[in-house]
């Protein structure tokens, strides 16, 4: 027999077991399917601070008309959607706490719909509850303050609390079983602030009252680089920021909440300052670019990670 038989043996065997070949192929690329999934943490450096935001739940909202643009007409609301590519049925919702990290003191701001919910993206992001030394505050509503308590304890041990004074006040005479139950137990380690006031070094309130009586955003700044924990000052990067006059349902005094979104815009837009919105789109952290009377939301992509 000569080579060029074995050559040509050898070309008709593998033909013959290509089909096969195929076939296990096609076998082992039948994975499960895993359902959608996103990372429950995001890091950067700020500066000497290093900053985390966390995923601490996300959840789809019917009829978002109902809780966004109540000013305004079924017609304009969905033109605007249209324009941006988003539904008009239904609208996601993030929630996202942010820890700070100065390398001498461990910060939470807020502490999301619950102690499960808080717990499990802190342990995604390699935190431990009984690690936090300060929680901060930004206002009363119940997914910000529900993961303070644990069956009855507080779920971060160690931890002194600071939120605003006019916050406090106005919701120890309202009627809330959330903040008797979860803030309330706490208001003996709490530091009630001013705006301006600094919570440590490089962390200062800042007045952002509207969304509730009391509602303060925290400016960081390090190494020259600042970023606003802006928490609910807008709720949807549509609906509330590109519409700052839009009334949105928990707001509770509109007409400041919207001037106080038109303040905190026109700042972040001049100043090129990035924000953590405590409801932007996951990682939940942008910047804001201004247009005639007009703002428009920008992901922060890449530039903090330089």
């Amino acid at each position: 027999m000569t080579n060029l038989d074995l050559t040509r043996r050898s070309l008709i065997a593998s033909a013959a077991a290509l089909p096969l070949i195929g076939l296990a192929q096609t076998a082992r690329a039948k994975a499960p399917m895993l359902g959608p999934a996103t990372t429950r943490f995001n890091r950067f450096m700020l500066g000497e601070f290093e900053v985390t935001t966390l995923l601490s739940n996300s959840l789809s909202v019917p009829d978002p008309h109902n809780i966004f643009g109540l000013n305004v007409s079924a017609e304009d609301f969905a033109d605007a959607s249209e324009k941006a590519k988003l539904p008009t049925d239904k609208s996601q919702f993030f929630f996202t706490p942010t820890v700070v990290n100065s390398g001498a003191e461990l910060v939470l701001f807020d502490t999301g719909q619950s102690s499960g919910d808080i717990t499990a993206a802190l342990g995604a992001a390699g935190y431990a509850p009984d690690q936090i030394d300060i929680v901060v505050i930004t206002h009363m509503h119940g997914d910000h303050i529900g993961g303070l308590i644990h069956e009855g304890s507080a779920t971060f041990p160690n931890a002194r609390y600071v939120t605003g004074a006019v916050e406090f006040d106005a919701w120890a005479g309202m009627e809330s079983q959330k903040f008797d139950s979860n803030m309330k137990p706490l208001a003996d380690k709490t530091t009630m602030l001013a705006p301006d006031a600094s919570i440590i070094s490089g962390i200062t309130a800042v007045e952002s009252f509207g969304h509730t009586p009391g509602h303060m955003t925290y400016m960081i700044e390090s190494d020259g680089q600042m970023l606003l924990i802006a928490a609910d000052f807008a709720n949807h990067y549509v609906w509330s920021l590109a519409h700052p006059d839009w009334e949105v349902k928990f707001d509770m005094d509109k007409a400041a909440a919207a001037t106080t979104r038109r303040k905190l815009l026109d700042m972040l837009s001049t100043d090129r300052i990035p924000f953590v919105g405590y409801h932007m789109p996951w990682p939940a952290v942008g910047y804001v670019d201004k247009h005639g009377d007009s703002y428009h939301y920008v992901p922060e992509s890449y530039q903090l990670s330089l």
